[in-house]
């Protein structure tokens, strides 16, 4: 972005605010300091809603949303609010411009403040910019001050905690997502479970707020949790030992065969590309000639690092993604500004519903421009770009000012008006299970206006996330509830800590220098599969006796199986007990490439797929026509 579009915005709050000083609303400025300062927040807000939104926005609508927010978590319920400023039917003054709504918020901020005294007009101004948000996309926010230090700090890598995202919808804490290689994610935490109880107490009804100061603390503080999941009929109990949180945007980068690189892909943070850069270079030096890219699980982030990553894999002049708005200084075209180191490498990028925003735009380029395949399941669908802005009390509010569009032309933007912020979140968990029936089923529902052509002439689909060139549907045939169980309860951590602890000497001394042998070579012995299966059992897992339970069944912290489900399961837990004596040996890059052996049937399937790659290329080689840009 230029100077003169970064410095636009900003001058003209100054000059706004400037201009209700000087014009009589006076009361925005005198007074108490928190009032002046919430009245502020208020006037900075909207503003930037008004300028920068990418939609056109009536100013009535964010005054109504917000004077029901300010009202919505008032103390006195019974309160009589009929014909006063707070009234939410709004019977009054119809709010026709910005003047008239900062003037009618004063009022109705004063009325509170004054009747009733006992209210924290800090939260209530929270609780009314949240609502000014509510009519919006989920994607524009209100995040209070210290949620906006925290979230710095995670772009900078400095925190500790329990290591995931989450939202709280409908006041309950969700989880977005467990950060990779976290304590969290260690446990099995995983994405859609809600957090219902925190140290022994109810969660519901815990602001963003209450959500941090629970679960932050220092690194090997310990904090209970209990979880509801989806489909699960008895809550999960988890103790999480609080850890640094560790942030690389890689996730692991290694050679899947003697030709063939793989590199896992998180998140897109400031120095993501760098990290590409560095890993690429090094799998080049060990004989890389084609790439598998993982963005499975990857929600997005910085929209120049997903063009930095994209701009590699083509030559000079090709378009990686544009942005609209109803601004034009948010309305862009970016292309590659340099040949790519990598614009020549055969490429095969993996992909899932968990794959948002940021994970779109690169698979998105990859796709429209045939450059590879993508792989996997379809994406999540999220194809709007935000702006943060920082408020008089360093809190900061998120806006969309535009949407982004693949080469192609496509949004790939999911609907979000109609399902609200709950059904928007929940979306990817009511797809089908099977990821082949979800494709169809979306691409048969697809309208002709969302259906655009590759340069090679191929069909592909905006309006609901990538659907992928080739579908892999993940392995589900064999149930994960022991391994599943087994990381709830920390098993494996603690019997390959306590197996270093006993042996640490003579596995250094065997297998240190040599991490590639032991990834080929290093198997458990029954020994230690039998520790492993009696800690289970001392953790409350039990052989059910009878002939009538023929799936593992979860009951009051209790784990039943059936007789010889162990054993058929057996692989699972030597191969996550691997990877985990992986990761507290060598660390985290090392503990993916040995799941993904065990695990990872994608990436099994992608392997075989090259050749189709090759056609691929050479079929667009004869079918595109030449373009500007292109």
């Amino acid at each position: 972005m230029s100077l003169k579009k970064f410095l636009a915005p900003n001058l003209a709050i100054l000059i706004v605010l400037s201009f209700f000083w000087l014009a009589g609303v006076e009361n925005v400025v005198k007074g108490d300091d928190d009032h002046q300062k919430n009245l502020k927040k208020y006037i900075q807000t909207q503003r930037r809603i008004l300028d920068n939104y990418v939609d056109e926005v009536k100013v009535s609508k964010l005054y109504i949303n917000s004077i029901q927010g300010l009202v919505s978590n008032l103390s006195d319920s019974a309160a009589t609010i009929k014909n006063t400023p707070i009234d939410t039917t709004f019977e009054g003054t119809p709010v026709n411009d910005f003047g008239e709504s900062v003037k009618k918020f004063e009022e109705a901020y004063l009325y509170m403040s004054s009747t009733f005294p006992e209210e924290d007009m800090d939260e209530r101004t929270e609780d009314a910019l949240e609502g000014m948000f509510s009519g919006l996309d989920p994607h524009s926010i209100y995040i209070p001050p210290k949620i906006g230090k925290y979230q710095d700090e995670e772009f900078a890598g400095k925190f500790q905690g329990v290591g995931i995202q989450f939202q709280v919808i409908q006041d309950t804490i969700t989880v977005i997502t467990a950060i990779s290689g976290g304590p969290s994610d260690q446990l099995g935490i995983r994405s859609g479970d809600r957090i219902i109880a925190i140290s022994d107490s109810s969660a519901i009804g815990f602001s963003n707020d209450d959500v941090r100061n629970a679960l932050r603390g220092p690194k090997g503080s310990e904090v209970d949790v209990t979880i509801k999941r989806p489909n699960e009929s008895e809550p999960l109990d988890f103790t999480i030992t609080r850890d640094d949180i560790p942030l690389y945007s890689l996730g692991a980068s290694y050679m899947l065969d003697k030709k063939t690189g793989y590199i896992k892909l998180d998140k897109f943070v400031q120095t993501t590309h760098e990290e590409f850069m560095s890993a690429m270079e090094k799998l080049k030096n060990k004989g890389m000639e084609r790439i598998v890219l993982d963005l499975r699980g990857n929600p997005g982030g910085y929209l120049h690092q997903a063009i930095a990553i994209s701009e590699e894999f083509f030559p000079r002049g090709t378009q990686i993604v544009s942005t609209k708005s109803r601004h034009t200084r948010f309305t862009s075209s970016y292309h590659s500004r340099r040949n790519g180191e990598f614009k020549d490498t055969p490429v095969i990028v993996l992909v899932n519903e968990g794959s948002a925003s940021a994970s779109e735009i690169v698979s998105g380029a990859i796709q429209d421009h045939d450059r590879g395949w993508v792989v996997g399941q379809r994406t999540f669908g999220k194809g709007l770009v935000q702006q943060q802005y920082e408020l008089v009390d360093s809190s900061k509010i998120r806006v969309t000012i535009s949407k982004y569009y693949t080469p192609s032309g496509r949004l790939i933007q999911k609907p979000y008006s109609k399902s609200g912020s709950e059904g928007y979140a929940y979306e990817i968990y009511q797809r089908e299970q099977d990821a082949k029936s979800d494709a169809v089923d979306f691409i048969s529902h697809v309208p002709d206006s969302l259906k655009y052509k590759t340069d090679a002439g191929r069909t592909v689909y905006g309006g609901g996330g990538i659907v992928p060139d080739k579908i892999v549907q993940e392995d589900t045939s064999q149930s994960p509830a022991v391994l599943n169980y087994m990381r709830r309860k920390r098993i494996g951590f603690e019997f390959v800590r306590s197996y270093l602890d006993e042996n640490g000497k003579e596995f250094r001394s065997q297998w240190s220098d040599n991490y590639q042998k032991f990834r080929n070579e290093f198997e458990w012995q029954p020994e230690h599969v039998e520790k492993i299966f009696s800690m289970l059992k001392d953790n409350n897992m039990v052989v059910s006796q009878s002939d009538t339970l023929s799936e593992p069944d979860y009951k009051s912290n209790t784990l039943y199986i059936p007789k010889g489900h162990f054993e058929k399961v057996e692989w699972m837990v030597r191969g996550a007990t691997k990877a985990e004596l992986g990761r507290q040996e060598w660390g985290m890059k090392k503990y993916y490439p040995i799941i993904n052996d065990v695990f990872d049937n994608t990436i099994e399937q992608a392997m075989t797929m090259w050749d189709e790659v090759a056609k691929l290329k050479d079929y667009a080689a004869t079918h595109t026509k030449a373009t500007d840009g292109k």
